[in-house]
C-alpha cells in the first residue's frame, strides 16, 4: 500500500507528529468555530448527517467531548446497561435542548483550550478525525461543501486509512481500494483493481459511515465501499454517532 501526499503529513511515533496533529487539530477547530457562528439558529435546528440528531445535537456533542468528565459518562452508561450508544445520545439531546446554539458555540471554543472531557483522552489523529467528520455532518446537511482545509481533509483520510480506530472502522472500509481525490492531490494505492474517486470531503465521510456523499464517488471500487457501508461493518464500541436512546439525562446540567 503506498499513500501519496505532498503535504509530508507524519505518522511516525514522537513529539514532531504529535505536534503537527495537535496544531492541525488547531486549525480545524479554528475553522469549525468560524463556520458555526455564521449559521443561524434555523439552521442549527435543521437534521444532520447523524440520524435522529439536529446540527445542534451534534454541536453539543463535540462539546461533550471537550467538558464531560469521563466519570460523568461512565455513570450514563452505568444507568443504560454500559451502553456507550444511549448515554452518547441522551447526555447530548439534554445538552442541546438546554443550551442555545450561540452558548453552545462559546463553550466550545472556550474548552477546546483546555480539555477535560473524553475527547482529551483520543491521540491527536483520532481527535482530529472526529472534529472534521462531524463538521462535514453538519455542513452536508445543509448543502455546504469545501468546509475543510485541504490540509485537514488530506489528514483525515491518511488517519482513517492508516490509524486504527474503535469507534469508526475507516480503515476496514478502505482495505484493497485505491483511493484518489480529485480536489487534493492525496491518494492511496492498494496493489488492487477497484478504485474510488472524489472530492477529498466526500471520501472522508463515506468511510466514516455516512451514506450522503455516496453519489458524489466515481469509480469501479464504489459498488464495494457501498456495500461495506450497508452490511454495516460496525466498530466494537459504537458508531461515533448513532442516536439510540431516548431518556434525557439531567446529570449534563452540572458540567462546569
Amino acid at each position: 500500500m503506498t499513500i501519496t501526499n505532498p503535504g509530508g503529513l507524519p505518522f511516525q511515533a514522537g513529539r514532531r507528529g504529535g505536534t503537527r496533529f495537535r496544531d492541525l487539530v488547531r486549525h480545524q477547530d479554528d475553522t469549525f468555530v468560524a463556520f458555526a457562528r455564521t449559521l443561524t439558529d434555523e439552521e442549527w435546528d435543521r437534521p444532520s448527517l447523524c440520524a435522529g440528531w439536529t446540527n445542534k445535537d451534534v454541536l453539543a456533542h463535540l462539546v461533550l467531548g471537550l467538558r464531560l468528565p469521563p466519570p460523568r459518562l461512565l455513570l450514563a452508561m452505568a444507568r443504560r446497561r454500559w451502553s456507550f450508544d444511549a448515554a452518547n445520545d441522551a447526555l447530548s439531546r439534554e445538552y442541546a435542548s438546554g443550551s442555545t446554539a450561540r452558548e453552545l458555540i462559546d463553550a466550545f471554543d472556550r474548552a477546546r483550550a483546555r480539555s477535560k472531557g473524553i475527547g482529551r483522552l483520543l491521540p491527536a489523529p483520532l481527535m482530529l478525525g472526529d472534529h472534521a467528520v462531524h463538521h462535514l455532518d453538519i455542513a452536508f446537511a445543509l448543502g455546504r461543501s469545501g468546509v475543510l482545509s485541504p490540509q485537514v481533509s488530506d489528514a483525515v483520510l491518511a488517519v482513517e486509512t492508516r490509524v486504527p480506530n474503535p469507534f469508526i472502522p475507516a480503515a476496514a472500509r478502505a482495505r484493497g481500494l485505491a483511493l484518489r481525490t480529485t480536489d487534493t492531490n492525496w491518494s492511496r494505492s492498494s496493489g488492487g483493481s477497484l478504485e474510488v474517486l472524489g472530492a477529498a470531503e466526500s471520501i472522508a465521510s463515506v468511510l466514516a459511515g455516512r451514506h450522503h456523499a455516496i453519489p458524489d464517488l466515481t469509480g469501479s471500487g464504489v459498488a464495494t465501499l457501498t456495500s461495506r457501508l450497508r452490511n454495516g461493518t460496525r466498530p466494537p464500541f459504537g458508531p461515533s454517532c448513532v442516536v439510540s436512546g431516548q431518556h434525557l439525562d439531567p446529570e449534563v446540567s452540572q458540567i462546569t
